[in-house]
Protein backbone atom coordinates (compact mmCIF):
# COMPACT_ATOMS: atom_id res chain seq x y z
CA UNK A 1 0.00 0.00 0.00
CA UNK A 2 0.90 3.18 -0.88
CA UNK A 3 0.51 7.04 1.27
CA UNK A 4 -0.11 9.86 -0.81
CA UNK A 5 3.04 11.08 1.98
CA UNK A 6 5.09 8.45 0.14
CA UNK A 7 3.81 9.87 -3.28
CA UNK A 8 4.61 13.51 -2.60
CA UNK A 9 8.03 12.75 -1.40
CA UNK A 10 8.87 10.87 -4.55
CA UNK A 11 7.04 13.42 -6.82
CA UNK A 12 8.33 16.59 -4.80
CA UNK A 13 8.48 20.26 -5.24
CA UNK A 14 8.49 22.04 -8.53
CA UNK A 15 6.17 19.29 -9.57
CA UNK A 16 3.84 19.09 -7.10
CA UNK A 17 3.05 21.09 -3.84
CA UNK A 18 0.24 20.06 -1.24
CA UNK A 19 -2.20 23.29 -0.43
CA UNK A 20 -4.95 21.20 2.30
CA UNK A 21 -5.22 17.57 3.61
CA UNK A 22 -8.08 17.07 5.67
CA UNK A 23 -7.00 13.78 6.47
CA UNK A 24 -3.23 14.15 6.42
CA UNK A 25 -0.63 12.68 4.47
CA UNK A 26 -0.90 8.97 5.84
CA UNK A 27 -4.63 8.69 3.41
CA UNK A 28 -3.90 5.40 1.18
CA UNK A 29 -3.65 5.78 -2.70
CA UNK A 30 -4.85 2.63 -4.37
CA UNK A 31 -4.89 3.98 -8.11
CA UNK A 32 -4.04 7.11 -10.10
CA UNK A 33 -6.67 8.14 -12.60
CA UNK A 34 -7.28 11.15 -15.11
CA UNK A 35 -10.42 12.98 -14.90
CA UNK A 36 -11.57 15.10 -17.80
CA UNK A 37 -14.51 17.86 -17.04
CA UNK A 38 -16.44 16.97 -19.77
CA UNK A 39 -16.30 13.38 -17.96
CA UNK A 40 -18.97 12.24 -16.04
CA UNK A 41 -17.33 13.18 -12.37
CA UNK A 42 -17.05 10.18 -10.55
CA UNK A 43 -14.34 9.06 -8.34
CA UNK A 44 -13.71 5.98 -6.13
CA UNK A 45 -11.99 5.57 -2.51
CA UNK A 46 -7.70 6.10 -3.00
CA UNK A 47 -7.96 7.50 -6.16
CA UNK A 48 -5.39 10.14 -6.55
CA UNK A 49 -7.51 12.25 -9.29
CA UNK A 50 -5.61 14.30 -12.09
CA UNK A 51 -7.85 16.72 -13.15
CA UNK A 52 -6.93 18.17 -16.81
CA UNK A 53 -8.48 20.91 -18.50
CA UNK A 54 -9.53 22.82 -15.78
CA UNK A 55 -8.00 25.24 -14.32
CA UNK A 56 -8.46 26.96 -10.62
CA UNK A 57 -11.77 27.47 -9.63
CA UNK A 58 -13.11 25.95 -13.27
CA UNK A 59 -11.82 22.65 -10.93
CA UNK A 60 -14.23 23.21 -8.07
CA UNK A 61 -17.28 20.55 -9.29
CA UNK A 62 -14.33 17.75 -10.03
CA UNK A 63 -12.79 18.51 -6.31
CA UNK A 64 -16.79 17.95 -4.94
CA UNK A 65 -16.99 14.94 -6.59
CA UNK A 66 -13.38 13.27 -5.63
CA UNK A 67 -14.18 14.22 -2.36
CA UNK A 68 -17.60 12.39 -2.26
CA UNK A 69 -16.31 9.44 -3.91
CA UNK A 70 -13.63 9.17 -1.20
CA UNK A 71 -10.73 10.06 -3.32
CA UNK A 72 -7.41 10.51 -1.65
CA UNK A 73 -6.49 13.32 -3.22
CA UNK A 74 -7.18 15.53 -6.40
CA UNK A 75 -4.36 17.43 -8.27
CA UNK A 76 -4.87 20.58 -10.70
CA UNK A 77 -3.04 23.26 -12.33
CA UNK A 78 -3.63 27.03 -10.99
CA UNK A 79 -4.63 28.61 -8.02
CA UNK A 80 -7.08 26.88 -6.34
CA UNK A 81 -9.35 27.22 -3.35
CA UNK A 82 -8.20 25.53 -0.37
CA UNK A 83 -11.78 25.63 1.45
CA UNK A 84 -13.76 23.71 -1.32
CA UNK A 85 -11.03 20.74 -0.87
CA UNK A 86 -11.36 21.37 3.28
CA UNK A 87 -15.72 21.27 2.60
CA UNK A 88 -14.89 18.64 0.49
CA UNK A 89 -12.45 16.05 2.84
CA UNK A 90 -10.07 15.83 -0.09
CA UNK A 91 -6.81 16.25 -0.31
CA UNK A 92 -5.50 19.07 -3.17
CA UNK A 93 -2.38 18.91 -4.51
CA UNK A 94 -1.09 22.27 -7.18
CA UNK A 95 0.82 20.67 -10.24
CA UNK A 96 4.00 23.27 -11.38
CA UNK A 97 2.50 24.80 -14.59
CA UNK A 98 5.60 24.12 -16.84
CA UNK A 99 4.73 20.31 -15.62
CA UNK A 100 3.05 17.59 -18.53
CA UNK A 101 -0.17 15.82 -17.30
CA UNK A 102 2.20 12.46 -18.56
CA UNK A 103 4.95 13.15 -16.34
CA UNK A 104 2.85 13.76 -13.54
CA UNK A 105 0.90 10.54 -14.18
CA UNK A 106 3.22 8.43 -15.00
CA UNK A 107 5.70 8.90 -11.88
CA UNK A 108 2.54 8.78 -9.59
CA UNK A 109 1.22 5.40 -11.30
CA UNK A 110 4.84 4.14 -10.79
CA UNK A 111 4.99 4.46 -6.95
CA UNK A 112 1.26 3.35 -6.64
CA UNK A 113 2.32 0.19 -8.62
CA UNK A 114 5.41 -0.35 -6.50
CA UNK A 115 2.96 -0.41 -3.60
CA UNK A 116 1.11 -3.14 -4.77
CA UNK A 117 3.59 -5.02 -5.66
CA UNK A 118 4.98 -4.48 -1.84
CA UNK A 119 8.22 -2.50 -2.99
CA UNK A 120 8.84 1.26 -2.91
CA UNK A 121 9.59 2.69 -6.37
CA UNK A 122 13.38 4.15 -6.98
CA UNK A 123 12.99 7.93 -6.87
CA UNK A 124 14.15 10.99 -5.36
CA UNK A 125 18.10 12.09 -3.98
CA UNK A 126 20.78 10.04 -1.55
CA UNK A 127 20.41 10.08 2.12
CA UNK A 128 21.70 13.94 3.49
CA UNK A 129 25.23 14.79 4.29
CA UNK A 130 25.99 12.77 7.40
CA UNK A 131 29.58 14.16 6.87
CA UNK A 132 29.10 17.51 6.81
CA UNK A 133 26.41 17.16 10.09
CA UNK A 134 29.59 14.84 11.65
CA UNK A 135 31.76 17.96 10.93
CA UNK A 136 28.91 20.29 12.50
CA UNK A 137 29.12 18.09 15.71
CA UNK A 138 32.84 18.24 15.90
CA UNK A 139 32.74 22.31 15.82
CA UNK A 140 30.32 21.94 18.49
CA UNK A 141 31.68 19.72 20.76
CA UNK A 142 35.48 20.37 20.26
CA UNK A 143 36.17 16.57 19.42
CA UNK A 144 36.46 14.44 16.71
CA UNK A 145 33.17 13.12 15.78
CA UNK A 146 31.83 9.84 13.86
CA UNK A 147 28.52 8.44 13.30
CA UNK A 148 27.76 4.54 13.36
CA UNK A 149 24.80 2.45 12.52
CA UNK A 150 23.91 -0.65 14.72
CA UNK A 151 26.12 -2.89 13.46
CA UNK A 152 28.70 -0.81 14.01
CA UNK A 153 29.19 0.55 10.28
CA UNK A 154 30.87 3.71 9.92
CA UNK A 155 28.70 6.07 8.05
CA UNK A 156 29.94 9.37 8.45
CA UNK A 157 33.35 11.25 10.27
CA UNK A 158 34.71 14.36 11.13
CA UNK A 159 37.87 15.61 9.41
CA UNK A 160 41.07 14.68 10.87
CA UNK A 161 42.16 16.48 13.74
CA UNK A 162 45.01 16.08 16.09
CA UNK A 163 45.90 13.17 18.70
CA UNK A 164 43.63 10.48 16.95
CA UNK A 165 43.37 7.39 19.47
CA UNK A 166 44.10 3.95 17.95
CA UNK A 167 40.14 2.69 18.44
CA UNK A 168 39.14 5.77 15.93
CA UNK A 169 41.87 5.20 13.30
CA UNK A 170 40.92 1.86 12.85
CA UNK A 171 37.40 2.00 12.90
CA UNK A 172 37.70 4.80 10.15
CA UNK A 173 40.50 2.47 7.78
CA UNK A 174 38.00 -0.17 8.70
CA UNK A 175 34.40 1.75 7.61
CA UNK A 176 33.51 -0.73 11.06
CA UNK A 177 34.90 -0.76 15.09
CA UNK A 178 37.35 -3.40 15.33
CA UNK A 179 36.31 -6.30 17.50
CA UNK A 180 38.51 -6.38 20.25
CA UNK A 181 38.01 -2.90 20.76
CA UNK A 182 34.17 -3.41 20.33
CA UNK A 183 34.51 -6.75 22.69
CA UNK A 184 36.09 -4.03 25.40
CA UNK A 185 32.90 -1.61 24.84
CA UNK A 186 30.16 -4.28 25.35
CA UNK A 187 32.40 -5.86 28.75
CA UNK A 188 32.20 -2.38 29.87
CA UNK A 189 28.07 -2.24 29.61
CA UNK A 190 29.06 0.81 26.92
CA UNK A 191 26.40 -0.79 24.08
CA UNK A 192 23.92 -1.69 26.70
CA UNK A 193 23.92 1.86 28.10
CA UNK A 194 23.34 3.59 24.17
CA UNK A 195 20.81 1.22 23.53
CA UNK A 196 19.00 1.70 26.55
CA UNK A 197 17.71 4.87 26.16
CA UNK A 198 18.26 8.95 24.84
CA UNK A 199 21.16 9.90 27.01
CA UNK A 200 25.01 10.44 27.08
CA UNK A 201 27.50 7.74 27.92
CA UNK A 202 30.79 8.72 29.01
CA UNK A 203 33.83 6.59 28.80
CA UNK A 204 37.02 7.48 30.72
CA UNK A 205 40.70 7.36 28.67
CA UNK A 206 42.63 3.97 29.11
CA UNK A 207 45.97 4.73 27.53
CA UNK A 208 47.14 0.81 27.87
CA UNK A 209 44.82 0.31 25.19
CA UNK A 210 44.84 3.72 23.07
CA UNK A 211 41.73 4.63 23.85
CA UNK A 212 41.25 8.48 24.50
CA UNK A 213 37.86 9.50 26.64
CA UNK A 214 35.26 9.65 25.01
CA UNK A 215 31.47 10.45 24.87
CA UNK A 216 28.52 8.81 22.86
CA UNK A 217 24.76 9.05 22.22
CA UNK A 218 22.80 6.57 21.00
CA UNK A 219 20.53 7.39 17.79
CA UNK A 220 16.62 6.46 18.79
CA UNK A 221 13.26 6.04 16.99
CA UNK A 222 11.25 5.57 20.06
CA UNK A 223 12.56 2.41 21.61
CA UNK A 224 14.39 1.11 18.45
CA UNK A 225 17.68 2.09 18.16
CA UNK A 226 19.35 3.32 14.84
CA UNK A 227 23.19 4.04 15.76
CA UNK A 228 25.44 5.88 17.58
CA UNK A 229 27.32 8.89 17.39
CA UNK A 230 30.46 9.02 18.60
CA UNK A 231 32.61 12.03 20.23
CA UNK A 232 36.28 11.28 20.98
CA UNK A 233 38.52 14.06 22.72
CA UNK A 234 41.61 15.58 20.62
CA UNK A 235 44.30 17.85 22.51
CA UNK A 236 42.06 20.09 23.88
CA UNK A 237 39.12 19.04 26.27
CA UNK A 238 35.83 19.06 24.83
CA UNK A 239 33.95 22.24 25.18
CA UNK A 240 31.12 22.75 28.19
CA UNK A 241 28.53 22.40 25.70
CA UNK A 242 29.36 19.07 24.20
CA UNK A 243 27.07 16.76 25.91
CA UNK A 244 24.22 19.39 25.31
CA UNK A 245 25.38 19.70 21.78
CA UNK A 246 25.81 15.69 21.38
CA UNK A 247 22.19 15.35 22.43
CA UNK A 248 20.58 17.51 19.95
CA UNK A 249 22.86 15.95 17.35
CA UNK A 250 21.53 12.28 18.55
CA UNK A 251 18.06 14.02 17.73
CA UNK A 252 18.62 15.50 14.30
CA UNK A 253 20.23 12.27 13.29
CA UNK A 254 17.14 10.10 13.52
CA UNK A 255 14.78 11.06 10.68
CA UNK A 256 18.20 10.32 8.43
CA UNK A 257 18.97 7.35 9.47
CA UNK A 258 15.18 6.27 9.98
CA UNK A 259 15.02 7.05 5.78
CA UNK A 260 18.02 5.29 5.23
CA UNK A 261 16.61 2.34 6.44
CA UNK A 262 12.69 2.62 5.88
CA UNK A 263 11.18 5.51 3.97
CA UNK A 264 12.13 6.42 0.48
CA UNK A 265 15.04 8.26 0.44
CA UNK A 266 12.99 12.08 -0.39
CA UNK A 267 11.36 11.80 2.91
CA UNK A 268 13.09 14.47 5.02
CA UNK A 269 13.03 17.26 2.04
CA UNK A 270 9.46 16.24 1.38
CA UNK A 271 9.35 17.46 5.87
CA UNK A 272 11.19 20.28 4.79
CA UNK A 273 9.22 21.44 1.92
CA UNK A 274 6.03 21.06 4.70
CA UNK A 275 7.80 23.49 7.08
CA UNK A 276 8.50 25.80 4.45
CA UNK A 277 4.91 25.45 3.11
CA UNK A 278 3.58 26.16 6.61
CA UNK A 279 5.48 29.51 7.52
CA UNK A 280 5.13 31.08 3.83
CA UNK A 281 0.88 30.47 4.90
CA UNK A 282 0.19 27.94 1.53
CA UNK A 283 -0.42 25.11 4.08
CA UNK A 284 -2.99 24.76 7.33
CA UNK A 285 -0.95 23.31 10.32
CA UNK A 286 -3.99 20.51 10.53
CA UNK A 287 -2.75 18.90 7.47
CA UNK A 288 0.74 18.61 8.11
CA UNK A 289 1.16 18.71 12.12
CA UNK A 290 1.60 14.59 12.36
CA UNK A 291 4.09 14.99 9.60
CA UNK A 292 6.42 17.47 11.43
CA UNK A 293 5.65 15.59 14.51
CA UNK A 294 3.95 18.70 16.16
CA UNK A 295 0.85 19.42 18.73
CA UNK A 296 -1.25 21.80 16.87
CA UNK A 297 -2.80 23.34 19.52
CA UNK A 298 0.53 23.95 21.48
CA UNK A 299 2.24 27.55 20.90
CA UNK A 300 5.09 27.91 18.45
CA UNK A 301 7.38 30.17 17.79
CA UNK A 302 9.97 30.86 14.98
CA UNK A 303 13.30 32.04 14.77
CA UNK A 304 15.19 33.79 11.44
CA UNK A 305 18.68 33.60 10.61
CA UNK A 306 20.16 36.13 8.16
CA UNK A 307 23.43 34.97 7.18
CA UNK A 308 26.07 37.09 5.16
CA UNK A 309 29.10 36.27 2.90
CA UNK A 310 32.48 36.88 3.51
CA UNK A 311 34.45 38.65 1.14
CA UNK A 312 37.11 35.76 0.70
CA UNK A 313 35.21 32.41 2.00
CA UNK A 314 31.82 30.68 0.90
CA UNK A 315 29.34 29.88 3.49
CA UNK A 316 28.97 26.77 4.12
CA UNK A 317 25.55 26.36 4.27
CA UNK A 318 25.22 22.55 5.07
CA UNK A 319 27.36 23.04 8.25
CA UNK A 320 25.02 26.31 9.58
CA UNK A 321 22.09 23.89 9.22
CA UNK A 322 23.09 21.27 10.82
CA UNK A 323 24.42 23.80 13.82
CA UNK A 324 21.31 25.35 13.89
CA UNK A 325 18.75 21.40 13.70
CA UNK A 326 21.69 20.13 16.38
CA UNK A 327 20.40 22.90 19.18
CA UNK A 328 17.63 23.69 18.39
CA UNK A 329 16.56 19.44 18.25
CA UNK A 330 18.57 19.85 21.73
CA UNK A 331 15.92 22.74 22.87
CA UNK A 332 12.95 20.56 21.44
CA UNK A 333 12.83 17.28 20.37
CA UNK A 334 9.90 18.80 17.73
CA UNK A 335 12.11 21.48 15.92
CA UNK A 336 12.65 21.63 12.16
CA UNK A 337 14.84 23.94 10.40
CA UNK A 338 14.12 24.83 6.52
CA UNK A 339 15.70 27.11 4.34
CA UNK A 340 13.45 29.53 2.33
CA UNK A 341 15.07 32.82 0.18
CA UNK A 342 18.24 32.23 1.57
CA UNK A 343 17.43 32.74 5.57
CA UNK A 344 17.63 29.75 7.57
CA UNK A 345 14.67 29.55 9.68
CA UNK A 346 13.94 27.19 12.61
CA UNK A 347 10.34 26.57 13.78
CA UNK A 348 9.81 25.89 17.81
CA UNK A 349 6.60 23.96 18.37
CA UNK A 350 4.97 22.64 21.40
CA UNK A 351 6.64 25.25 23.29
CA UNK A 352 6.05 25.62 27.61
CA UNK A 353 4.97 28.88 29.27
CA UNK A 354 7.21 31.59 29.68
CA UNK A 355 10.10 29.96 27.46
CA UNK A 356 10.95 33.83 26.05
CA UNK A 357 14.30 33.91 28.32
CA UNK A 358 15.09 30.54 26.82
CA UNK A 359 14.23 30.63 23.37
CA UNK A 360 16.83 33.71 23.45
CA UNK A 361 19.61 32.55 24.88
CA UNK A 362 19.73 29.75 22.44
CA UNK A 363 19.18 32.12 19.60
CA UNK A 364 22.22 34.06 20.83
CA UNK A 365 24.32 30.49 21.59
CA UNK A 366 23.79 29.56 17.91
CA UNK A 367 24.64 33.50 16.22
CA UNK A 368 27.65 32.74 18.29
CA UNK A 369 28.41 29.71 17.35
CA UNK A 370 28.09 30.52 13.98
CA UNK A 371 29.76 33.54 13.58
CA UNK A 372 32.67 31.83 15.38
CA UNK A 373 33.31 29.01 13.76
CA UNK A 374 31.78 30.14 10.22
CA UNK A 375 33.51 33.40 10.18
CA UNK A 376 30.68 35.37 8.62
CA UNK A 377 28.11 37.89 10.19
CA UNK A 378 25.18 36.21 11.60
CA UNK A 379 21.83 37.72 12.94
CA UNK A 380 19.23 35.86 14.65
CA UNK A 381 15.29 37.37 14.68
CA UNK A 382 12.94 35.95 17.40
CA UNK A 383 9.82 35.87 15.70
CA UNK A 384 6.43 36.37 18.52
CA UNK A 385 5.23 33.11 20.25
CA UNK A 386 1.87 32.42 18.87
CA UNK A 387 -0.63 30.02 20.53
CA UNK A 388 -1.19 27.85 17.94
CA UNK A 389 0.80 26.18 14.71
CA UNK A 390 -1.53 27.74 12.66
CA UNK A 391 -0.28 30.91 13.62
CA UNK A 392 3.83 30.15 12.34
CA UNK A 393 2.98 31.84 9.43
CA UNK A 394 2.56 35.53 11.43
CA UNK A 395 5.83 34.10 14.05
CA UNK A 396 7.66 34.22 10.66
CA UNK A 397 6.21 37.28 9.30
CA UNK A 398 7.59 38.90 12.64
CA UNK A 399 11.08 37.29 12.78
CA UNK A 400 11.65 38.66 8.98
CA UNK A 401 9.82 42.13 9.99
CA UNK A 402 12.93 42.03 12.96
CA UNK A 403 15.58 41.44 10.49
CA UNK A 404 15.13 43.72 8.22
CA UNK A 405 14.81 46.43 11.18
CA UNK A 406 18.51 44.80 12.38
CA UNK A 407 19.95 45.63 8.78
CA UNK A 408 18.44 48.88 8.71
CA UNK A 409 19.23 50.59 12.05
CA UNK A 410 22.01 50.53 14.62
CA UNK A 411 21.35 47.29 16.34
CA UNK A 412 24.76 46.13 16.93
CA UNK A 413 23.83 42.63 18.66
CA UNK A 414 23.76 39.33 16.85
CA UNK A 415 20.31 38.87 18.50
CA UNK A 416 16.64 40.41 18.54
CA UNK A 417 13.32 39.95 19.22
CA UNK A 418 10.46 41.87 18.23
CA UNK A 419 10.37 43.76 22.05
CA UNK A 420 14.18 45.10 21.00
CA UNK A 421 12.68 46.61 17.98
CA UNK A 422 9.33 47.78 17.92
CA UNK A 423 9.58 51.11 17.13
CA UNK A 424 11.65 50.44 13.90
CA UNK A 425 9.67 47.90 12.98
CA UNK A 426 6.41 49.43 13.65
CA UNK A 427 7.68 52.81 11.48
CA UNK A 428 8.47 50.82 8.99
CA UNK A 429 4.92 48.97 8.50
CA UNK A 430 3.76 52.73 8.27
CA UNK A 431 6.39 53.98 5.49
CA UNK A 432 5.12 51.04 3.68
CA UNK A 433 1.23 51.62 3.77
CA UNK A 434 2.74 55.20 3.37
CA UNK A 435 4.51 54.46 0.33
CA UNK A 436 1.52 52.09 -1.42
CA UNK A 437 -0.88 54.48 -0.31
CA UNK A 438 -0.14 57.94 -2.12
CA UNK A 439 -3.64 59.43 -2.45
CA UNK A 440 -2.94 60.25 1.66
CA UNK A 441 0.08 61.55 1.37
CA UNK A 442 0.43 65.54 1.24
CA UNK A 443 0.87 66.69 -2.63
CA UNK A 444 2.70 69.85 -1.48
CA UNK A 445 6.01 67.32 0.55
CA UNK A 446 5.98 65.74 -2.86
CA UNK A 447 6.70 68.64 -4.67
CA UNK A 448 9.06 69.67 -2.09
CA UNK A 449 10.76 66.41 -2.38
CA UNK A 450 10.91 66.08 -6.07
CA UNK A 451 11.84 69.78 -6.21
CA UNK A 452 15.09 69.33 -3.94
CA UNK A 453 16.35 66.08 -5.71
CA UNK A 454 16.31 68.49 -8.33
CA UNK A 455 18.16 70.76 -6.88
CA UNK A 456 20.90 69.52 -4.72
CA UNK A 457 19.28 67.80 -2.50
CA UNK A 458 20.08 70.18 0.41
CA UNK A 459 16.61 71.36 1.89
CA UNK A 460 14.96 67.81 2.91
CA UNK A 461 18.20 66.56 4.59
CA UNK A 462 17.74 70.19 6.71
CA UNK A 463 14.16 69.66 7.56
CA UNK A 464 14.69 65.98 8.84
CA UNK A 465 18.02 66.60 10.97
CA UNK A 466 15.94 69.41 12.18
CA UNK A 467 12.95 67.10 13.29
CA UNK A 468 15.17 64.70 14.44
CA UNK A 469 16.54 67.05 16.80
CA UNK A 470 12.89 67.87 18.01
CA UNK A 471 14.55 71.61 16.93
CA UNK A 472 16.91 72.15 17.82
CA UNK A 473 19.20 73.82 15.48
CA UNK A 474 22.94 73.49 16.45
CA UNK A 475 22.09 70.17 17.03
CA UNK A 476 21.30 69.54 13.53
CA UNK A 477 23.74 71.76 12.14
CA UNK A 478 26.17 69.16 14.02
CA UNK A 479 25.23 65.94 12.32
CA UNK A 480 24.51 67.71 9.25
CA UNK A 481 28.60 69.56 9.21
CA UNK A 482 27.18 73.04 8.36
CA UNK A 483 26.65 76.13 10.32
CA UNK A 484 23.24 76.52 12.50
CA UNK A 485 22.26 79.79 10.40
CA UNK A 486 22.27 77.66 7.36
CA UNK A 487 20.07 75.28 9.09
CA UNK A 488 17.60 77.54 9.91
CA UNK A 489 17.62 78.84 6.05
CA UNK A 490 17.08 75.73 4.90
CA UNK A 491 14.06 74.83 7.18
CA UNK A 492 12.03 78.21 6.02
CA UNK A 493 13.13 78.31 2.82
CA UNK A 494 11.02 74.48 3.08
CA UNK A 495 8.73 75.68 4.62
CA UNK A 496 8.10 78.65 2.44
CA UNK A 497 8.18 76.60 -0.75
CA UNK A 498 6.03 73.80 1.07
CA UNK A 499 3.88 75.98 2.87
CA UNK A 500 3.66 73.30 5.58
CA UNK A 501 3.23 75.09 8.94
CA UNK A 502 6.46 73.34 10.80
CA UNK A 503 4.89 74.92 14.02
CA UNK A 504 1.71 72.67 14.08
CA UNK A 505 2.55 69.51 15.59
CA UNK A 506 0.55 67.34 12.92
CA UNK A 507 2.15 68.47 10.60
CA UNK A 508 5.35 68.09 11.66
CA UNK A 509 4.37 64.02 12.39
CA UNK A 510 3.76 64.08 8.52
CA UNK A 511 6.39 65.68 7.57
CA UNK A 512 8.80 63.71 8.93
CA UNK A 513 6.76 60.55 8.06
CA UNK A 514 6.42 61.64 4.32
CA UNK A 515 10.18 62.66 4.10
CA UNK A 516 11.61 59.22 4.78
CA UNK A 517 10.22 57.95 2.30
Amino acid sequence: MTSLRHVLATLGEPLVEVVVAPHGLGVDVTDVVILDPEDPLEASPGDLVLVIGARGRAAAPAIRAAGRGGAAAVAVKGATGADVAADAGVALLTVGAEARWEQVEALARGVVEAGRAGGEAASGEVLGDLFALAQTIATLTGGLVSIEDTANRVLAYSRAGDEVDELRRLSILGREGPERYLAMLREWGVYQRLRAGEGIVRIDERPELGIRRRIAAGIHAGNQPLGTIWVQEGAQPLTERAETALLGASRTLAPQLIRARTLPSPELRLREDLLASLLEGRLDAESVADDIGADPARPAQVLAFALARSDNRQLRRAELVHLIAVHTAAYRRSALVSVIGGRVYALLPDLPEHSDAAVLALAREIAGTARRHLDVPVRAALGGVVPRLSDAAASRGDADRVLAAMTRGRWAADVASLADVRAEVLLSEVLAYLGDQPRIRDPRLTALAEHDAGHGGILVPAVLAWLNAFGDVRAAARVLNIHPNTVRYRVRRAAEMSGVDFDDPAQRVLTELQLRL
